[in-house]
């Protein structure tokens, strides 16, 4: 990491920043060209694609077509569907005409649909096909006023968005009354309401305007300096603010997207497309990881050692010093030669970086990834602050492992003495939460200050460290505090935990349930002969108890005795989205998983 350049260069917000999200859109037909691929998608096992001339005339028809169904300015429209360019087109049709887009996670829990369309009350509400519809029908039907619905693929009984869009009747009447529209819209409109997880209770309405949005592009951006000619993947969800604010800056710097069909074919839809980079969540790159890892341990022989010497070099990985160790950087041309390149092969050949946010990424998969010379540049930021407020910087020469950079231009960062808690203020700030002013009071201060509710520090770099989770830290019955977050993820390090939640709240000690990595933990007791037929039996095995006391004993060595993990239970299966336990974004639910297994908590308390 470059010292000086974090201590005396400046990061300048982008020159000619268009003013409003739906701008973005001539401004790369005219920059890029009309031909250009603005978005593609696989349509039976092919990618189709969809030039930017295409896309600005199939987003102004939809715009003049809900014009046409009477939606009016700061009137609320809903889209359920997985990542598409149809999701793409709704979003700019419904702010370019002063309208509102409030995006539901398809997972979201049946609860969250109901407070969500029952609080946001939206004009539309356009859905991917039949799963979503019949999660969505029942909730429609009990409104008293009942929106109207447009579907992406074809529903028995529905309209679908092409159908709207063949309704429209395009004449300089119709054009005109969207020149108006877009015309009248202001940067200090709201432009979507975006509904938190709910990871501690009921979903809250988050409302940003154009400006703190394209604020966002401009302060964030500058850092990522690529070329127009990148192709990206997109997988996360468009219904978080994350992806989407991302997305608004790949369209900013001219590059074309790419969605994934599914979870379970990102890597082969990676290795299709040959992205220069892309973002993620820590979830999905331990996955990665864990399954590199699963195909070098069904290597044999002489290649298994040479893999597995490989990983553990990388481990070892110091950017601050590689330059000055000779014999590793020896060590790591040679690594990099017998295994790294095919993983980089596997990522499609042409990766320069990762960004990841959503969570604290484990520091050893920084220097893991870092070392196979694809480097992982976290950030950090909320749905309140559109979202991104720091991040490590490419074009700063930041990279470094535990932390998420530096402040970003759209916010005054300041610390509170007392709690350790990090307040922000700026053109990144949300307006506040949508009919809830008392929420919002209590969020944002008087100073103008909103409380993020997370625990940091500069280090001695001046680089922020995320170092916990105010609503997430307890105290146990001596009254000492425990920061579980930053446990389960030193915890996470092991090859052998897929997940863990820390527990004690005014207890004697702390304790934890922890999810094994099946991959891994299967591999090791094919290799000890331990049989098994399903995991609950396998987590019951004498054996692989021990083996797990081991890992926790090894751990625990990071941490003071108070913080130690004196018992914990083993699950037989992985936390899910569709049990609750699991924000859309794969943050853990705690409340839920809490209540799921609360007789294993009270069971490892109990005298």
């Amino acid at each position: 990491m470059d010292k000086k350049a974090n201590k005396g260069t400046i990061i300048q917000a982008y020159p000619d920043i268009p003013p409003r999200t739906f701008d973005l859109l001539p401004r790369y037909v005219e920059r890029y060209g009309k031909k250009k691929v603005m978005f593609a998608c696989k349509v039976d096992g092919a990618w189709k694609k969809y030039i930017s001339r295409d896309f600005v005339k199939m987003t102004d028809v939809i715009s003049q077509g809900l014009i046409g169904l009477g939606v009016g300015k700061g009137d609320r429209v809903v889209v359920v569907s997985n990542n598409c360019p149809q999701w793409n087109m709704v979003d700019f049709a419904v702010q370019q005409i002063g309208a509102i887009l409030v995006p539901i996670y398809p997972t979201a829990r049946q609860s969250d649909y109901e407070h969500i369309l029952n609080h946001a009350e939206p004009k539309v509400v356009f859905e991917e096909g039949a799963l979503i519809h019949k999660k969505v029908k029942p909730v429609l039907d009990q409104m008293s006023v009942r929106p109207k619905e447009f579907a992406f693929n074809p529903v028995e009984g529905m309209m679908t968005l092409r159908g709207l869009m063949v309704s429209v009747k395009i004449d300089k009447k119709s054009q005109a009354a969207l020149q108006s529209r877009k015309e009248s819209v202001s940067i200090h409109d709201v432009a979507t309401i975006i509904y938190t997880s709910g990871t501690l209770g009921t979903p809250k309405g988050v409302m940003l305007t154009h400006y703190n949005l394209m604020s966002c592009v401009a302060n964030y951006g500058p850092h990522y300096p690529v070329p127009s000619s990148h192709k990206v993947v997109s997988f996360l969800p468009l219904s978080h603010i994350y992806e989407r604010s991302v997305l608004y800056t790949h369209l900013y710097l001219g590059n074309s997207t790419y969605y994934v069909e599914n979870f379970g074919t990102i890597m082969r839809d990676i290795a299709d497309v040959k992205p220069e980079h892309f973002t993620t969540v820590p979830r999905v790159i331990e996955k990665v990881y864990n399954g590199i890892v699963r195909k070098g341990d069904k290597l044999k022989g002489m290649k298994k050692r040479v893999f597995m010497w490989a990983f553990k070099l990388a481990e070892r990985y110091d950017e601050t010093g590689i330059k000055k160790n000779r014999a590793y950087r020896f060590k790591l041309y040679w690594a990099n030669r017998l295994v790294f390149r095919d993983v980089r092969k596997a990522f499609g050949g042409r990766l320069e970086f990762i960004i990841s946010g959503g969570a604290s990424l484990q520091p050893r998969l920084v220097r893991l990834f870092a070392a196979m010379d694809i480097p992982i540049i976290e950030g950090y930021g909320l749905t309140e602050t559109s979202p991104v407020i720091a991040t490590n910087s490419l074009a700063l020469g930041i990279i470094k492992a535990g932390t998420v950079g530096v402040p970003c231009k759209s916010v005054e960062f300041k610390i509170d003495p007392e709690s350790g808690e990090i307040l922000v203020k700026g053109s990144a700030v949300m307006k506040g939460y949508y009919k809830d002013e008392e929420q919002t009071k209590i969020a944002i201060d008087e100073e103008g200050y909103f409380h993020t509710g997370d625990i940091g520090e500069f280090d001695e770099d001046g680089l922020l460290k995320i170092t916990g989770r105010m609503k997430e830290i307890f105290k146990d019955s001596m009254g000492k505090y425990i920061s579980p977050a930053l446990i389960e993820n030193r915890f996470m390090e092991s090859p052998f935990i897929n997940s863990i939640m820390v527990v004690g709240e005014n207890q004697k000690f702390a304790a934890a349930l922890i999810v094994p990595n099946f991959d891994h933990l299967k591999t090791w007791c094919e290799e000890n002969h331990i049989a098994y037929t399903t995991n609950a039996e396998m987590i019951k095995v004498k054996a692989v108890n021990d083996r797990f006391r081991k890992e926790v004993d090894n751990y625990n060595k990071f941490f003071g005795d108070y913080e130690k993990i004196k018992r914990f239970e083993l699950l037989d299966r992985e936390w899910t989205i569709e049990d609750g336990e699991m924000t859309p974004s794969l943050k853990i639910r705690r409340k839920a998983i809490a209540e799921h297994f609360q007789d294993l908590i009270d069971g490892m308390f109990a005298e």
